[in-house]
């Protein structure tokens, strides 16, 4: 498994000219030899050879696929940006925009930083992939560019050979595989078996020659057969017995559990005629001649491969009972099918590649793939949609006019109607699976024929991402699903503004003043939303009224309340403290005529759980059970309860403490709210933590009962900046 040998300068000339003779283009390819040998000079490969021998070697490949003049040059220049310290700038002076976006697609991501070798990979993965659904020569290059260095990979270390190999295995071969390039895709996965599984490899090997002798013997005298029926008749043709490469013998030994001689293709036969009817006519001459095994039948003539793979495949039982694979084809579907994109792609005098680049385009579709996540920025997520998408692709299905889509396994109608088109997507209604009216979620198989029923007034809904299984699918569904949330919410901020500005202008309020963005800034923490357009959006839901928003913003006027403000509302409360304490609704059983006090240590409120300590001389005075100042005190103990039928007259006293960061205004909240759920406040002390801007208040206030102060705390610790809301046990 090594390198054929490194090319000289007299033969990639010779196989240039034997395709390109126009003398600008010869002129274009020989100044990028230049350039590139000048610019590698004294740089070596691990081999000891000189480095633009790689460079020229993958030019050469280039030219024997009758690759345009601009791409065998980038195919020359195709390291110089990132292994010469070449400047973008200064590539696009000597070579123009064309080469040098050809360059820079293959050329490696640098002076990023990635978490993983995992996640740089994927990023250069994404570039070149995206870079390739725009112009498919990008991939050209960097397919001979892998080819040729895995042709070259025994001089590397063995832990690098074992990563390029299985990168190359995972990534490199099945696009290949997917752009019809069956001599790359094959010399791509033998090359990476070598190094990944070399005993396997070489078992196999031993296997194939030890057989070879006999089994080119079978297929001689087979070809002679098959000859001597098609001249009698007359058909054009030539034939050849093929053999196949030992990874896909592996394969089909170890995914279909086979011992290698029950492997049917290992003989082998092409036959290559002159036009279509002549393949089907040599089809029925050997059926008429051999018996067809059932089910092995394929019309890739009719209904060709997504890759463009045109052949009829038919295996027979032929001399002696031995097994034989046969397929038959024109010059130009064999041509298509060892090149795949390359013979559309291959260069013509006069005529440039661009011409055939949107023909390409338009036959292999699922290119558009590759640049429909192009906004991602997550370049492992885009991997792994192009693999589950497009590499593990394993199922054809149909539109009705015989066009062929892939699809992975567990592909839904859905699925399939996005990878028709976008519109067609989110259009969906219903779907016929080979003329019967199917759910949405069927799962289709191989040779499905789908007919999707759209709706122009329809879209797609949320249920569908629970069994849609491409990830194109998924992509699309959400990105429809939240631009349609984004204008829903639009429309729902304009409707709520329209609200508001109707309010304020009924209650005779200048809508101006009223919205000024700093009050609209201070009130939103309160209201629970996050800015001005989660406000519109509350009010436009109905979640908030036009009434509790214009109330907040007027009283967002006010300024901080400061200590001169506060003096006179606490003088107020202190003298109207309505008996706070003096009464209380606790009772003892059995006992009608005790005295009873609130303590002034824990402050009980109505509901709070309570017990009794009988002092000397004093009555009862009544604690929170949680109080730990009658903890130890057991033995003057006494059970008490609230009053059932609790007096509204009676109110208790007692004090919390709030925890803040200090703010503007942040005083002036609390007030309001304790105002607000109908609380009086009868002293309030704050002092302030300079070192950390901290900020601790002690609230005295006056409550009817637990559940007026439990919705007091807890809308008290809702305000901006309020870290903790707790009681005080003194």
């Amino acid at each position: 498994m090594k390198d054929k040998g490194a090319v000289s300068k007299e033969i990639f000339d010779q196989q240039v000219r034997s395709y390109i003779r126009n003398e600008h283009s010869l002129e274009l390819i020989q100044k990028a030899y230049d350039y590139a040998h000048e610019k590698h000079e004294g740089q070596f490969r691990r081999s000891g050879e000189p480095y633009f021998t790689h460079v020229l070697s993958v030019a050469y490949i280039l030219a024997t696929l009758n690759a345009d003049p601009e791409t065998v040059a980038g195919g020359l220049l195709h390291d110089v940006i990132e292994d010469c310290d070449v400047s973008d700038e200064d590539f696009r002076k000597e070579f123009g925009d064309e080469i040098y976006t050809l360059v820079n697609a293959v050329t490696k991501i640098g002076n990023l930083k990635f978490k993983d070798r995992e996640e740089y990979q994927a990023a250069n993965h994404r570039k070149i992939f995206i870079a390739m659904a725009k112009d498919v020569r990008v991939i050209m290059i960097k397919l001979v560019d892998r080819l040729h260095n895995m042709r070259t990979l025994q001089f590397q270390p063995r832990e690098k050979q074992e990563r390029i190999a299985t990168e190359t295995l995972e990534v490199y071969a099945p696009i290949a595989h997917r752009l019809g390039l069956a001599e790359i895709k094959n010399e791509l996965e033998d090359l990476s078996f070598y190094y990944l599984n070399n005993d396997k490899y070489h078992e196999i090997a031993h296997l194939v020659e030890n057989k070879k002798s006999e089994r080119d013997q079978q297929v001689r005298k087979m070809i002679e057969e098959i000859s001597s029926i098609l001249t009698e008749h007359n058909i054009p043709f030539r034939i050849f017995g093929r053999s196949k490469h030992l990874y896909s013998i592996y394969r089909k030994m170890e995914v279909k559990h086979k011992r290698f001689d029950e492997i049917l293709d290992l003989l082998a036969i092409r036959v290559i005629t002159k036009s279509e009817l002549n393949c089907y006519e040599c089809l029925g001459y050997i059926h008429a001649t051999y018996k067809p095994i059932p089910g092995r039948f394929k019309d890739y003539i009719a209904m060709p491969k997504v890759n463009l793979y045109q052949s009829l495949h038919t295996t027979i039982i032929g001399i002696d009972g031995k097994i034989f694979e046969v397929q038959i084809r024109t010059e130009e579907m064999d041509r298509i099918a060892e090149r795949g994109i390359a013979a559309h792609w291959a260069y013509k005098e006069g005529q440039g590649a661009h011409h055939e680049q949107k023909d390409i385009v338009k036959e292999l579709e699922w290119l558009k793939a590759f640049e429909e996540d192009e906004e991602s920025k997550d370049a492992n997520r885009y991997m792994s949609d192009i693999v589950n998408d497009i590499f593990n692709a394993n199922i054809y299905v149909m539109t009705p006019k015989g066009r062929v889509i892939d699809l992975p396994y567990g592909s839904t109608p859905i699925d399939f109607a996005y990878r028709v088109h976008t519109e067609v997507g989110h259009q969906t209604v219903g779907a016929l699976v080979n003329d019967v009216l199917v759910p949405l979620n069927s799962v289709l198989k191989t040779g499905d024929v789908v007919s999707i029923r759209t709706n122009k007034n329809s879209g797609p809904s949320e249920d569908w991402l629970k069994f849609v299984k491409t990830s194109n699918a998924k992509n699309k569904i959400r990105a429809y699903l939240t631009k349609k949330e984004e204008q829903e919410r639009a429309e729902t901020v304009k409707l709520g503004e329209k609200m508001l500005h109707d309010d304020i202008k009924r209650r005779g309020l200048n809508a101006e003043e009223v919205l000024e963005h700093k009050k609209v800034a201070e009130i939103c923490p309160q209201l629970q939303v996050k800015d001005y357009n989660d406000l519109l959006y509350a009010v436009g839901c109905k979640s908030l009224t036009t009434q509790s928003v214009i109330e907040k913003l007027v009283k967002a006027q006010k300024k901080e309340v400061d200590e001169e403000t506060l003096r006179p509302i606490l003088e107020k409360n202190q003298n109207k403290r309505r008996n706070a304490g003096s009464k209380t609704d606790v009772i003892v059983k059995g006992i009608d005529s005790m005295k009873m006090q609130m303590s002034s240590c824990c402050k009980p409120v109505y509901g709070d759980p309570i017990i009794g300590y009988v002092t000397r001389g004093s009555g009862i005075r009544v604690h929170r059970k949680d109080c730990p100042n009658v903890l130890n005190e057991k033995a003057r103990l006494i059970d008490v309860e609230w009053n059932p039928e609790k007096d509204p007259s009676i109110h208790y006293e007692t004090d919390i403490s709030i925890y803040m960061k200090d703010r503007n205004f942040l005083v002036s909240d609390i007030v309001t709210v304790i105002a607000q759920y109908k609380a009086t406040m009868l002293a309030i002390n704050v002092v302030l933590n300079q070192q950390d801007l901290t900020a601790k208040a002690a609230i005295r206030i006056v409550v009817d009962d637990t559940e007026q102060l439990q919705t007091l705390m807890a809308n008290l610790r809702k305000i901006e900046s309020v870290l903790s809301v707790d009681r005080v046990i003194k």
